[in-house]
């Protein structure tokens, strides 16, 4: 009986110091816990408000969410007597290990944020990286996947995006379409030039606004052609379109008004000695 009192006595003794301390912890945890999904959705609303990609605002809810709450769980344990300093150390000093054995990871994960806040493309722009032409169907936090134009899924690391150059192919409203046609020294230059002009009037997808009219150039005097550059304008959906089409009526049209294109070809000469 003797000892049952004296375990009695111990256990007040311990609920009248540590009662407090963990019925205020306890308090503490609830209250936390819904203060932290309180400021997550906060956050979650101010970046739809700016539009921020959907893959970026998940990411940084989860990242708020776990750091709150790893802080409240260290603030807890320290209310109720817990030594939190050599936790703290732990937990610095596996961060450390997981970076480096992390490194690529790490690094496609800053590049994945840099993305994802300063937007150099987003999801269906077509961009030229890393040796690909596709369209961005995905901007992960570590990757971004594209699907080229024949329809192959690539996955490139944010990485390597980030620190390399990435060609946005249509991002503006409209694009300039360079194409070169060769005539033959024979042909008249003027009369080509015209030829090429009603060409490109007869496409109405070509705009002829001020800001965006057509030119026609002799570019170069080639080993066995005369090149002239054609330049015009078009809304950037009606890039390929156009191209395409102009290289075809082009050479229908060259050949309806007796134009040649001329191919590479050599003359030779050939001496016969006196025997």
């Amino acid at each position: 009986m003797d000892n049952l009192e004296k375990y009695m006595d111990q256990a007040i003794g311990l609920g009248m110091v540590y009662g407090p301390k963990l019925l205020l912890a306890l308090i503490v945890l609830v209250v936390g816990l819904r203060l932290i999904k309180v400021v997550v959705k906060l956050l979650n609303r101010a970046m739809e408000k700016s539009h921020t990609e959907d893959t970026l605002r998940t990411f940084l809810d989860n990242l708020l969410g776990v750091l709150l709450k790893i802080l409240l769980l260290i603030s807890v344990a320290a209310m109720i007597g817990v030594e939190t300093t050599s936790f703290i150390a732990l937990i610095g000093a596996a961060g450390l290990a997981i970076g480096l054995a992390l490194q690529g990871s790490l690094a496609n994960f800053a590049g994945g944020l840099l993305i994802l806040f300063f937007k150099p493309f987003k999801v269906g722009d077509v961009i030229d990286a890393q040796g690909y032409l596709g369209v961005v169907r995905e901007i992960q936090v570590f990757n971004t996947i594209i699907l080229t134009l024949d329809n192959k899924k690539v996955i490139i690391p944010n990485g390597n995006l980030s620190n390399d150059c990435v060609e946005n192919v249509f991002s503006e409203p409209t694009r300039r379409v360079d194409l070169t046609f060769g005539i033959s020294y024979n042909d008249d230059i003027l009369f080509a030039k015209e030829v090429l002009r009603k060409v490109i009037t007869s496409d109405d997808r070509i705009l002829t606004d001020d800001d965006h009219a057509h030119e026609i150039y002799v570019a170069e005097h080639g080993d066995s052609s005369v090149n002239l550059l054609v330049r015009v304008w078009v809304n950037t959906e009606n890039y390929w379109p156009v191209h395409f089409h102009l290289m075809e009526q082009v050479k229908l049209t060259f050949d309806k008004e007796g134009i040649s294109i001329p191919f590479p070809q050599r003359d030779v000469h050939l001496f016969q000695q006196a025997g």
